[in-house]
């Protein structure tokens, strides 16, 4: 933050050092008026840098999101493939091994869904639950019998998968675009609702409705940009879909055997 403000301080002692060395020199013509050359080009470039800023303060959260979105289908699928899996173990096994991939599913589309979209974290516990499962697994004894060894091997496959893809989303839980990119888009939205007043100018009567109109377009833009911050909690928020709709897989596959 230091050095954008050192940047930034720069720019404008460039700005006022050029303006008093041409004053000095008596280069160029004096520019006064709120429609001069000089606020036609800073409003042009105030313009263009908001909506850069807006730009990209849009597309990453979104870009974030829908991946977000598409890796808790990922984990929801290893889910379901371990507990397809499970089943050519020994019963009181695969019994056990079934509950507790039905448990990692109630905790994580439940407390722990909340927990990321308050806080961006995810829950100990859905982390201890998994370590808890592999260790079951890896204590399985295939007593000489190659297809519960098989079956083993092809569960815990699957419990990496899901590690896999639970790490990936707690990256996703605490990922949020640079604090500066919001910042830059709120100060330019705010320079761009003011520059006509910034350059002399007195707004008033009919010309104040579509200075008004853009300053309220503008507000809402900037607060879409600070409302899809995070993948989990605002406009662009990723449910858990993916595990609600498994949970009820889960279970048909239960009934079904």
């Amino acid at each position: 933050m230091i050095i954008y403000l050192a940047a930034a301080t720069c720019a404008v002692g460039v700005v006022l050092t050029a303006s008093v060395l041409l004053r000095r020199a008596r280069a160029g013509i004096a520019d006064g008026d709120p429609d001069g050359p000089t606020t036609g080009h800073t409003g042009a470039m105030l313009s263009a840098l908001f909506l850069l800023a807006i730009a990209i303060a849009v597309i990453v959260p979104w870009t974030t999101a829908d991946a977000a979105s598409s890796n808790t289908y990922t984990e929801s699928q290893a889910v379901s493939e371990a507990y397809w899996a499970a089943a050519r173990l020994p019963p009181a096994d695969a019994q056990r091994v079934r509950l507790e991939l039905r448990e990692y599913v109630d905790l994580v589309r439940g407390p722990e869904w909340k927990l990321m979209r308050s806080d961006g974290k995810l829950s100990p516990e859905g982390w201890a639950r998994l370590d808890g499962l592999r260790r079951d697994v890896i204590a399985i004894q295939p007593s000489g019998d190659d297809e519960i060894k098989d079956a083993r091997g092809t569960v815990l496959i699957h419990l990496g998968e899901i590690s896999a893809a639970r790490r990936q989303r707690a990256v996703d839980a605490d990922t949020s675009p640079p604090a500066g990119l919001l910042v830059v888009t709120i100060a330019t939205g705010v320079v761009v609702m003011l520059l006509p007043f910034f350059s002399g100018a007195r707004p008033r009567g009919m010309t104040l409705v579509p200075l008004s109109l853009m300053a309220a377009l503008l507000a809402a833009g900037t607060y879409l940009t600070v409302d899809i911050s995070h993948v989990f909690n605002g406009a662009l928020a990723v449910g858990p879909d993916a595990f609600t709709s498994l949970h009820t897989d889960l279970q048909r596959i239960q009934a079904g055997g």
